[in-house]
């Protein structure tokens, strides 16, 4: 079986994501506790950042087959990015708006 398409690939995506926001999440916290001049903490989070880093690389190796090549990633990048700056925001202001939301919709202006 192919893992494109399959239940494990969701997994993997999942997981990925998960490991991702982890990620990021622990250092807006480290940064957080150094501001704050708890320094222990935030080398503990940082540290946990790092971990969850790793864990991400594990996923992402096993949904690509390893790092694509560097031509790869830069047109994979290029298209993201012009992804959320032509659809993406846009659609997500739309719905903040259509919602009544207007302190998302900062989302109109990236």
């Amino acid at each position: 079986m192919k893992l494109k398409g399959s239940k494990t690939e969701a997994n993997l995506l999942a997981a990925f994501a998960g490991e991702s926001q982890a990620r990021n999440k622990y250092d807006y916290y480290a940064s957080k506790a150094r501001k704050d001049g708890f320094v222990q903490i935030a080398s503990f989070f940082e540290e946990t950042a790092r971990n969850e880093k790793e864990h991400a690389k594990i996923w992402f190796k096993l949904l690509h087959d390893g790092i694509p090549s560097t031509d790869e990633n830069l047109k994979d990048a290029a298209a993201g990015e012009n992804y959320e700056w032509t659809d993406m925001y846009a659609e997500f202001a739309k719905t903040a708006k259509e919602e009544a939301l207007p302190r998302l919709l900062f989302f109109s202006n990236m």
